[in-house]
């Protein structure tokens, strides 16, 4: 039997007239305060107040596990809303140049505390080098920190109605869109089986393991598999047909979502392919949804696309969106100017859109 779910909660504008205001106030506005924008203005007032931009402010910062964090922002009312995947481009100005970078939404689209939560990966210093933003968000975000996002993006979203059964599998990193899904099905009392399969180097490095197995446990239709690549555990190895065999009952008839690694999604997309249900697999870069699985159309905004990858790497999420933040930004805690960030490679989620500051 097919779920329903309710209908998806976009947050009401604060204010009910502001589509009047944006249509009429604000070109005059932005006439009558050039050659600076509005909001140049109204920040002097409160760094969050912007007629177009959704700015946030970050209310915690915390360690989620070795090598990642998980921050807490409170958007203004200029943010229109997400589904469970979706994610946004936070940008920031280092060292006078703007750098834009992808990060998944993890909360449910169901939460009621206005706040939005996103957890980002340093990179751990026997493998990886920290990247240049998820590096400075690691040593330097401080709450009270105003930052500039775009609105939710990305079509790596659950369908609506929801299927009978759902396989998340995700790798590293990749644990941050799957979990948004998994804490909304639960919000909604899905009522189908849901699978969410991670694999990570250690254990120590899996964010969110305790909440993890504490909705494993309080929902009987949540199966948690937690596989480790590097070091000796309950499960362990990389992905193969064998785990799911021998650990997912009828895994062939799920329909499937897959975030992590070039590697990870093209050995599941491929085994997929090989046994003809590739329509039920939906890889995170991939523009395509499952054929039985529609969806409902995206949030407003601009239409994604597939990130630029470096070779060997599948970014976690798609982005091609460039924000356009006003030269407001550069007197706000978004700034940043004076930070020293340590040069790094290899960032998590990168979608490579960098301009200099003017």
């Amino acid at each position: 039997m097919t779920t329903h779910a309710p209908a998806n909660q976009m947050p009401t504008p604060v204010n009910p007239r502001r589509g009047l205001l944006a249509k009429v106030g604000v070109p005059l506005l932005e006439r009558l305060a050039t050659p600076h924008s509005p909001d140049r203005y109204l920040e002097m007032v409160n760094p969050t107040w912007s007629l177009r931009e959704v700015r946030a402010t970050v209310t915690e910062v915390r360690r989620s596990a070795t090598g990642s964090i998980t921050v807490l922002v409170r958007p203004n009312s200029n943010w229109r809303g997400f589904r469970a995947g979706q994610h946004v481009v936070f940008t920031l100005l280092l060292a006078g140049v703007r750098r834009s970078r992808c990060y998944s939404v993890t909360s449910s689209e169901h939460h009621s505390d206005g706040l939005l939560e996103f957890t980002v990966r340093r990179g751990s210093s026997d493998v990886d080098k920290p990247g240049l933003v998820s590096g400075f968000l690691h040593d330097e975000l401080a709450p009270g920190t105003v930052v500039h996002i775009t609105q939710a993006q990305g079509d790596f979203v659950l369908p609506l109605p929801r299927p009978e059964q759902v396989l998340l599998i995700s790798g590293g990193s990749g644990i941050t869109p799957v979990m948004a899904m998994l804490r909304t099905l639960c919000d909604e009392k899905y009522a189908g089986t849901v699978t969410f399969l991670h694999y990570s180097r250690r254990a120590e490095e899996v964010p969110y393991a305790r909440e993890l197995a504490a909705l494993a446990a309080e929902h009987g239709n949540v199966q948690l598999l937690l596989v480790t690549t590097q070091e000796d555990g309950p499960l362990q190895g990389h992905f193969s047909q064998e785990q799911l065999e021998q650990h997912v009952p009828g895994w062939r008839k799920a329909t499937s979502y897959v975030c992590g690694s070039a590697r990870l999604v093209e050995e599941v997309r491929a085994l997929w392919t090989e046994l003809g249900i590739d329509d039920r697999c939906w890889p995170s870069s991939s523009t395509r949804p499952p054929r039985s699985c529609p969806t409902t159309p995206r949030s407003p905004g601009r239409s994604p696309s597939p990130a630029a990858a470096r070779p060997g790497r599948t970014p976690d999420v798609r982005c091609s969106n460039r924000p356009r933040p006003s030269d407001s930004s550069r007197s706000t805690a978004a700034g940043w100017a004076s930070a020293s960030p340590a040069p790094g490679a290899k960032p998590q989620a990168t979608c490579n859109t960098c301009t200099p500051a003017k």
